[in-house]
């Protein structure tokens, strides 16, 4: 597999980051461990990888995360805002390098008018050296098809892509 095309994005996202250095921790809610599970498919991981919380309830998210009960209170758990939070939140009490967070409805219920079965924010914060104000996150809204399985891992994907695209900016 000589073609980064060929290599699965966990395994690519794995290699940038054990080159950098960098580390990395995830918020779960929706995925429920799928992006940590794949990032650990790969041999090494713990040069890089620090943890993976799944943060399924707002308790969890509050208390694991420092995600605001405003946040959650406006917006509701699956939102770029508490997205945003969940990724800066595990980025800092982890003290890594980067943070990712997923939150959306997997399926097969769950889902309404406005926020329908397969929506996902996922966001993705990098911590920069301190006194710089260049720390950042960014976050994204991907509305997937397919079963709750299909849905997760296009949603895991997602995230590592997204994750991978930052870390070459």
């Amino acid at each position: 597999m000589d073609d980064a095309t060929d290599t699965p994005v966990h395994q690519r996202v794995g290699d940038r980051l054990r080159e950098r250095d960098e580390t990395l921790a995830v918020a779960e809610s929706c995925t429920g461990g799928l992006v940590g599970s794949k990032l650990t498919d790969v041999p090494g991981s713990s040069d890089y990888f620090d943890r993976s919380l799944v943060t399924y309830s707002y308790a969890a998210k509050q208390e694991l995360l420092a995600v605001s009960r405003e946040a959650l209170d406006a917006h509701g758990a699956v939102s770029e805002a508490v997205a945003v939070e969940m990724a800066q939140g595990v980025r800092d009490t982890a003290g890594t390098d980067w943070g990712v967070a997923t939150t959306g409805v997997a399926g097969p219920g769950g889902g309404t008018d406005t926020t329908p079965v397969g929506t996902v924010y996922i966001a993705v914060a990098e911590a920069a050296p301190w006194e710089t104000n260049e720390s950042g996150v960014t976050a994204s809204h991907h509305e997937f098809d397919g079963d709750r399985l299909e849905i997760k891992d296009r949603i895991a994907t997602q995230a590592l892509s997204d994750l991978e695209t930052a870390i070459r900016e």
